[in-house]
């Protein structure tokens, strides 16, 4: 599987999809928060992803309903991955490290993280 990083954009609407399961792009636009965008651009964006291997789609008419063909779970293993890679040297235990002493994750998390793994 070749996954291949995402735009801001694509991003967003693949969370929406993660979380609905198969749709259709106006009940994309419908879970969307704030100013809806054009369905135009919302298709567009869902054409994308198709050709990003990121969704597939049935047709019923003049209608298709998208799915998801990569997981969220691949794609969230991928990113992390990624800005490991490209700001930690590679170094998941950089990154953990990092996110200590920043206070983005406090001790008692990481305890408990760990138990979990341990169990």
């Amino acid at each position: 599987m070749n996954i291949q990083r995402l735009t801001k954009a694509e991003e967003d609407i693949m969370v929406i999809i993660w979380k609905l399961g198969p749709c259709t792009v106006s009940q994309i636009i419908a879970e969307m928060g704030g100013t809806k965008p054009p369905h135009s651009t919302i298709s567009s964006i869902v054409r994308i992803l198709e050709k990003k291997e990121f969704l597939s789609h049935k047709a019923y008419g003049r209608t298709y309903e998208y799915f998801p063909i990569i997981e969220q779970k691949d794609y969230s293993k991928f990113s992390i991955s990624k800005l490991a890679s490209n700001y930690f040297k590679g170094s998941m235990q950089e990154m953990v490290s990092f996110l200590v002493k920043e206070e983005e994750v406090d001790i008692e998390e990481l305890k408990a993280i760990i138990n979990q793994l341990d169990n």
